[in-house]
């Protein structure tokens, strides 16, 4: 099941390719290596996901290239599975993040960055960037109410680890 719905793997580190819906969101979530630390430490447990409403399964944890992520989303009567394979991983001193591309059965077809960079000011900028079109019959008939879900989706995640940095639990 590590079979991605899309060709251009990676893409969401450069230039997004055409013929998808275009995502590049950031949110300063806190300050200092403290806040950065256990930003990352949550983000590569799937958090980001998990406070943001989704129900999540992680093969790896930390998060790693070639992790299984399965997210389960409830939205009115709807259930949604939302498989996606890890394509990129990494933690440095000063960047953290993640991505992961789509695999069959998931509403959407394309990838997802999500990225913490520790900036030299000590700041803690929080990244979401993606690239998706429609992906089954669903979501092509619901078009922009599956684009409304995803701006929702995507302002939970960076929220999700904003709370968290702040806070400092």
């Amino acid at each position: 099941m590590t079979r991605l719905t899309y060709a251009e793997v990676g893409a969401t580190a450069g230039a997004l390719p055409d013929g998808y819906h275009h995502v590049r969101e950031s949110l300063v979530i806190g300050h200092g290596r403290a806040a950065f630390e256990r930003a990352a430490d949550d983000l590569l447990a799937g958090r980001a996901q998990s406070r943001a409403g989704a129900s999540v399964e992680l093969s790896d944890v930390p998060l790693r290239e070639g992790s299984l992520v399965v997210m389960r989303m409830r939205i009115g009567p709807l259930r949604f599975r939302i498989p996606c394979l890890v394509v990129w991983a990494e933690r440095t001193p000063t960047t953290c993040g993640f991505a992961y591309g789509t695999l069959p059965g998931h509403p959407e077809r394309g990838e997802e960055r999500f990225q913490l960079v520790l900036a030299d000011s000590g700041d803690v900028i929080f990244s979401v960037v993606a690239f998706s079109r429609p992906g089954r019959w669903f979501t092509r008939l619901g078009g922009p109410l599956a684009r409304s879900v995803q701006t929702r989706m995507t302002r939970r995640y960076l929220a999700a680890l904003a709370v968290d940095a702040e806070r400092g639990t």
